[in-house]
């Protein structure tokens, strides 16, 4: 079983960043492809923001985020990270970590052991 714990988040400023944790323990093993990131924001389905290779470090992002948001990992420690630079009112979402045994970081039927999300709210 893989347990997914996740900090961070909050309440910020469009233009300014944040970066949430996600914690991974538990069976996490060479099965699995890595850990994405997924956003459900109010009353729209979930979605694939980003999602990493925690063996090479690949990395992927969906257009909405590609040159603001940063995924990153330490294996060390076991956490992937999100960094959110230049937010936007349309990032406004709950967050969720999760990890998956597929390259497919947008498809969000593919990522099995979720976080407990974290709210992201963008606002002046």
């Amino acid at each position: 079983q893989v347990h997914v714990v996740q900090s961070g988040g909050g309440l910020v400023q469009p233009g300014g960043s944040l970066r949430l944790s996600c914690a991974v323990s538990g069976e996490f093993t060479s099965d699995y492809y890595g850990v994405g990131w997924v956003r459900q924001a109010p009353g729209k389905e979930r979605e694939g923001v980003s999602l990493i290779n925690t063996r090479d470090g690949t990395t992927y992002y969906a257009d909405s985020v590609k040159g603001r948001f940063t995924v990153s990992r330490d294996n060390a420690k076991n956490l992937v990270y999100l960094q959110m630079n230049s937010l936007k009112t349309e990032d406004t979402a709950v967050y969720y970590c999760a990890t998956t045994r597929f390259p497919y970081w947008s498809a969000v039927r593919n990522y099995d052991s979720w976080g407990q999300g974290t709210q992201v709210i963008v606002s002046s």
